[in-house]
């Protein structure tokens, strides 16, 4: 199994605010598509309750420390420790993506080999952020840019050196 992140990111790290995106950009919603479709994402419950459903031509699994199959969709895996999910995984060939929020960012950054991070050239107030990182441990390539609702970003890909 190959771990990687993607994530929206301000010029602070900042990532969202009362469990919801701050920035809404219609680019960077195509791109977390395109680039995690076919594959497995992994998420907390709360980023889970946040979408709109279960993400389409994609394996969702929820990370949760509490026993509540029972609130999620029948189509959603549930593993309740990072140990559990490394396990079960260890063996695989998938590629698989970590979806936020922020507390599964930390938990797993240092176990991915690659960030995609829309980094979006704005500040906002937020109550979670993106976790900290070495840029000096990662090569950095922008694979694209955009400008939505005035707001200029960019496609960034991070690969652990």
């Amino acid at each position: 199994m190959k771990l990687a992140m993607i994530a929206s990111v301000g010029k602070n790290l900042e990532l969202g605010r009362n469990n919801d995106l701050i920035w809404h950009l219609p680019s960077d919603l195509k791109y977390f598509k395109k680039v995690t479709e076919g594959h497995t994402v992994i998420m907390g419950k709360n980023t889970f309750k946040s979408l709109p459903g279960v993400l389409k031509n994609r394996h969702n699994i929820v990370l949760t420390f509490e026993d509540d199959k029972e609130e999620l969709p029948d189509l959603v895996e549930v593993v309740h420790s990072i140990p559990e999910f490394m396990d079960k995984y260890k063996d695989k060939s998938d590629l698989v993506f970590v979806i936020g929020g922020a507390s599964i960012y930390k938990q797993f950054i240092d176990l991915c080999d690659t960030l995609y991070l829309t980094e979006v050239d704005s500040e906002s107030d937020a109550d979670v952020y993106f976790p900290k990182f070495d840029k000096s441990l990662f090569t950095r390539e922008v694979v694209g840019n955009g400008n939505d609702n005035d707001i200029k970003f960019n496609f960034v890909i991070y690969r652990r050196i």
